[in-house]
């Protein structure tokens, strides 16, 4: 008999698909020999990947710049996660597998050292995730997002970072000296301000309401901060975008920015399976809203559009968007980097004698 009711708790996503990149599966055996999905429990596991590289090339014409991102997979479990379909390239599900296993990059700060040491390596913008929340619960013990930050804070490299977890106030004494020569941007990630909808679509982040003091905080301290109203998704939290862009221009916040979610790959399934058990009675008109603003499908790979979305609906999200960022945030100081500071420590002073 079929369960519709979440039963793991603190998780966003309730099943594991399967990853088109490995062919066998693991089951639960019964003795009568009848196959079973296996039974899943709340655990994270943590393991460790010592990569080549740190820095990433973003070749999207959504996006630009560079990327970098010390884990892999995110323990805040947040149920429309884009990024979810990378865990498979490690052999691991999209859906519970990447809350549950999450890959450790204990040496990505030797690795930005060394990359920055490159001659060929020319002063850019790099973000601070691309793919995952670099602080998510582990960074707390680990700290390789701080040590990151030293390191371009030591070649004076400047840094974005897009975030919904309150732990970046403890690395407010680096952003703000790097803020001060106009190396760091900050964008935190706000999906809804209704809690009971944020708990069981982000289970394991922030509130609303501490993300806005996160928000309040880094503005006061003089660190720059957009507001991310990403994604908005149609018949569940798009109707917010008005209220989330005031409250936190009201705490301090210079920009906004958003997104239209996508349910791209494995996301389809698990999205869909999380909306049927989640909210059984709006279902149907969020899963069909959704692919109104894609062209028919919940997948889209489309540049230019797949962010957006297209269509009556996307549309109408995009107008409120700009009504209430003219409205609200009309007047604030667009943000750029100075990318003239860039300097290899010791070994261009030493050069300079010559």
């Amino acid at each position: 008999m079929k369960n519709d009711s979440i039963t793991i708790k603190g998780r966003g996503a309730q099943v594991n698909t399967e990853s088109r990149f490995i062919k066998q599966h693991l089951v639960t055996e019964h003795i009568e020999g009848l196959d079973e999905p296996l039974e899943l429990d709340e655990k994270t596991q943590l393991f460790y990947e010592y990569p080549k590289k740190i820095i990433n090339k973003v070749d999207s014409p959504d996006l630009i710049g560079f990327s970098m991102n010390p884990y892999q997979g995110c323990e805040h479990g947040c149920i429309y996660c884009y990024a979810r379909n990378t865990h498979q390239y490690w052999g691991y599900s999209a859906g519970i597998d990447w809350e549950q296993k999450i890959i450790i990059k204990p040496n990505a700060p030797e690795l930005l050292e060394k990359e920055f040491m490159n001659k060929n390596w020319e002063s850019s913008p790099i973000m601070f995730s691309g793919n995952t929340d670099c602080y998510q619960p582990v960074e707390r013990k680990m700290m390789i997002t701080r040590r990151m930050l030293e390191v371009c804070l030591k070649f004076k490299n400047p840094v974005s970072m897009i975030t919904k977890n309150a732990l970046i106030l403890r690395d407010i004494d680096i952003l703000k000296e790097m803020a001060n020569l106009r190396l760091a941007h900050v964008a935190i990630s706000i999906t809804s301000l209704d809690e009971d909808l944020r708990l069981k679509m982000e289970p394991r982040t922030a509130t609303a309401k501490n993300r806005l003091k996160v928000i309040e905080k880094l503005s006061s301290a003089g660190i720059p901060v957009t507001v991310m109203a990403a994604p908005l998704i149609p018949g569940l939290n798009s109707h917010e975008v008005t209220e989330i862009i005031k409250a936190a221009a009201d705490h301090g916040a210079s920009g906004a920015g958003f997104t239209i979610v996508r349910l791209n790959g494995a996301l389809g399934d698990i999205f869909t399976d999380w909306i049927r058990k989640s909210y059984p009675d709006r279902a149907d008109k969020v899963l069909n809203q959704i692919k109104e603003c894609h062209g028919g499908t919940l997948n889209d790979s489309r540049f230019g559009t797949r962010m957006r979305g297209e269509g009556n609906i996307a549309e109408s999200i995009r107008q409120l968007f700009i009504s209430a960022k003219k409205k609200y945030m009309s007047g604030r100081e667009r943000f750029e980097y100075d990318l003239s500071l860039f300097e290899r420590p010791n070994t261009d002073k030493q050069l300079s004698l010559f």
